[in-house]
């Protein structure tokens, strides 16, 4: 038959020989790199997983991997959706109480993974060139895949029966030939713009420099090489590729089929027009034939020692990955002789394969707040150095891609007593960090840095490295539940200046029970916000009460510092008194309490709904029960890490802000990519003056630049530290910091108010 292309009649020479010129010796050479290159593949992936399985078990997969992920319901959460919550029940995997479990954790995942979706995430030019280049890869992978099944496999099969057969000819090979081209000709495309990007973009998070300096200098040379290696190997295996195309076109007088492979009938008419003829063209295909074969193989060989791992243990660190793992810390080990993690043998094996899915893409490096302040801390710095101290732990090691420095310190400490807190991660490094969960938000490959950083401070805490403020903090509320010291028959003491008495909850049943928490409570400068609340509750006939006395700190900060049995204390008492009280429901003004008392006290026994206070206010105000007036002022709104970017809490704020009339002008940073005002994560009871700038102080200038009247608060940490930062960067005269709270009631009506049903 002739091959026309318009009625897309075929023939069977429309095909080509795998294997044409090289001959048998060159075809037996061929399978025997081959078979070496997958050999040295599957040897260099073993002692990877070697190392993971240093590692203690965890839950991850069990289950047909069906995670557990803790997260309210109806939070907007792409792997918390179609799950189901499954409160106070023990799934008998390992997991905690009040977890939850979604069945399709492990489909999403993959379908993310597909969708290149955590990629785009902060950078869709840099995730759409990584999508390009992702599916590119994959689509010549399968081709290679069914080349080798039509070779290797029917061909021998049928030639046995007595006929060689083959599929790889016809309108197959014509749909094969522009698939191929048209793919592997976008990831050419995508990788030459991450070149360019990486080359001339000039982006921060591609900086390598430390965040810690140490003291005997360092160099990361070998990661610029490494990544510039992987990159170069990349573009070199496709555009070898085409040029074999190219030059086996020209070689073959230009079959009229070959139209269907676009990029190299192109290609072999740039070879044509240079006056190369169809001889030449036929000797140099040989050539490029096997330049093309070796630098495959060679790939193939280099990956699991390479950056280039990424692309296996990242596809299992995103199946394995845990939104919740900063939400809800796990308890300590009975079985362990110590607190913390010291050794490489205390990480779980999701927390080694963290450590080697890390692309170093810098994400983590410029969302963090400590890095912006000038503290020794970086996410990827930290995540880098703990790799190459497991590499060189368990006798590992990656092509071009450590850390050099003259003395063995830091990822380089001698194996032999080395301790991970404090040895290879610094003390003031890890202190440094306020649990803010932006690395984990920014990070695309599903890395868990905050709960390994909590892990490496419950080892600090074991050895009392500290300082004297946090240490004092704690002591504050071992001995009297609060950190401000103070006797806990003061924590209502704010209460005395109402015109009307707040209910006991543990004497009178109420709907509403509020966790007040410590600052709301204890600080001057916000007890009469809790007044004002409390008043706005009250006239909009809101049933609520309080614990009194019986209210201690709910612990979040305290278990994030790394004291759990402190932690697990407060949290005793706490449960005892909720069981001692009648309530349906608790509310919390403190963001930080919302999420322990949210994720983490179901393991404990608490089995009630928690909100904060702005789900109730906007509630109040769709219903009615608070009439007001529109204020038609000019605001921006802070979004607490704790409660948007743990809790996912983004919209009832935004909700109350329009029903007061407000014009809300976002912030850059805004949602779950909030910037840190540096409070958590025990921060605001340790030493800041050391800071280059305060995390607070870059956001009130990052505010001050948008011309509002006000930034608006939802958080007693955040008006403590927003104030003072209003003040020290000059902005307080024009820049109003105002809680949620105090808008509310500058925009009631005092004349109509109404009782609520």
């Amino acid at each position: 038959m002739s091959g026309t292309l318009a009625g897309l009649t075929v023939a069977a020479e429309e095909t080509r020989e795998v294997f044409e010129g090289i001959g048998t010796l060159g075809e037996g050479i061929f399978y025997v790199l081959s078979l070496s290159a997958t050999a040295i593949f599957f040897w260099g992936c073993w002692q990877r997983v070697r190392k993971y399985r240093q590692g203690r078990p965890t839950w991850r997969f069990r289950r047909r991997m069906a995670r557990t992920v803790a997260a309210p319901t109806g939070m907007p959460d792409d792997d918390v959706a179609a799950a189901a919550v499954v409160p106070n029940a023990s799934n008998g995997n390992g997991t905690m109480d009040g977890h939850t479990v979604g069945a399709g954790t492990a489909a999403r995942s993959l379908a993310t993974i597909a969708a290149n979706t955590t990629v785009r995430k902060r950078d869709r030019a840099a995730g759409v060139a990584h999508f390009l280049v992702f599916w590119g890869f994959i689509t010549l992978f399968i081709g290679t895949v069914i080349l080798t099944i039509d070779y290797d496999i029917v061909r021998n099969a049928t030639n046995a029966l007595g006929e060689e057969q083959s599929f790889f000819e016809g309108t197959f090979y014509l749909g094969y030939s522009v698939i191929l081209d048209t793919m592997g000709l976008a990831a050419v495309l995508g990788m030459l713009y991450l070149g360019w990007r990486r080359a001339f973009g000039h982006k921060a998070a591609l900086d390598y420099t430390r965040a810690e300096k140490p003291e005997g200098g360092y160099s990361r040379d070998e990661f610029v090489k490494g990544d510039w290696l992987f990159l170069g190997l990349l573009f070199a295996l496709l555009s070898t590729g085409f040029l074999l195309e190219g030059f086996r076109i020209r070689a073959s007088g230009f079959p009229s089929f070959e139209v269907w492979s676009p990029v190299g009938w192109l290609l072999a008419k740039g070879v044509r027009g240079v006056g190369i003829g169809a001889g030449a063209a036929a000797d140099v295909r040989i050539a490029s034939w096997w330049i093309h074969a070796v630098i495959a193989l060679g790939f193939v060989a280099y990956i699991p020692f390479s950056k280039a791992m990424h692309m296996l243990t990242d596809t299992a660190n995103l199946v394995a990955f845990d939104r919740a793992s900063a939400r809800r810390l796990p308890p300590l080990r009975p079985e362990a002789d110590h607190v913390g993690y010291r050794t490489l043998a205390d990480f779980t094996w999701k927390e080694l394969v963290d450590l080697d899915s890390c692309t170093k893409c810098g994400r983590c490096h410029v969302a963090c707040p400590a890095t912006a302040a000038g503290a020794p801390l970086s996410p990827r710095d930290l995540i880098l150095d703990l790799r190459q101290w497991a590499d060189e732990t368990s006798g590992g090691h990656t092509i071009l891609d450590g850390e050099r420095r003259p003395t063995s310190t830091g990822p380089l400490a001698d194996a032999g007593e080395t301790r991970a807190a404090g040895d290879v991660i610094k003390v003031e490094t890890l202190w440094s960090c306020t649990t803010c969960m932006a690395c984990v938000e920014a990070c695309p490959v599903g890395i868990e840095h905050v709960s390994t950083i909590v892990e490496l401070r419950r080892s600090l805490v074991d050895q009392g490295a500290m300082e004297p403020t946090l240490q004092s903090a704690l002591q504050n509320l071992a001995q009297q539940g609060n950190s401000f010291g103070k006797s806990s028959r003061m924590r209502a003491r704010w209460t005395k200046d109402l015109d009307f008495e707040v209910a006991d909850a543990r004497k009178t049943p109420v709907r509403y029970l509020w966790f007040v928490g410590d600052f709301a409570a204890f600080d001057e400068r916000l007890q009469e916000l809790s007044r004002t609340l409390a008043r706005i509750l009250h006239d909009a006939g809101v049933d609520f009460g309080l614990l009194y006395e019986d209210e201690w700190n709910s612990g979040n900060d305290v278990r994030r510092v790394g004291e759990e049995g402190l932690f697990e204390m407060l949290v005793e008492h706490n449960v005892a008194a909720f069981e001692s009280a009648s309530f349906d429901e608790i509310f919390t003004t403190d963001p930080h309490s919302l999420n322990t008392l949210r994720n983490e006290y179901p393991a404990f026994g608490l089995d009630k709904p928690v909100r904060h206070y702005t789900e109730v206010l906007a509630e109040l105000l769709e219903s009615g029960a608070i009439p007001r007036q529109p204020l038609n002022v000019r605001v921006t709104y802070h979004d607490p890490c704790y409660l948007a970017r743990y809790n996912g809490v983004m919209d009832a704020p935004r909700s109350v802000l329009h029903a007061l009339g407000c014009e809300l002008v976002e912030m850059p940073r805004n949602r779950d990519n909030t910037f840190c005002c540096g409070a958590g994560g025990g921060r605001i009871w340790m030493d800041d003056s050391g800071l280059e700038e305060r995390p607070s102080e870059n956001r009130i200038r990052e505010a001050a630049a948008l011309d509002v009247e006000r930034f608006v608060v939802a958080c007693p940490k955040d008006f403590t530290m927003y104030t003072d930062a209003a003040k020290m960067t000059g902005h307080d005269d024009h820049l109003r910091v105002i809680d949620v709270i105090q808008l509310v009631d500058e925009a009631r009506v005092p004349s109509q108010l109404v009782v609520a049903e």
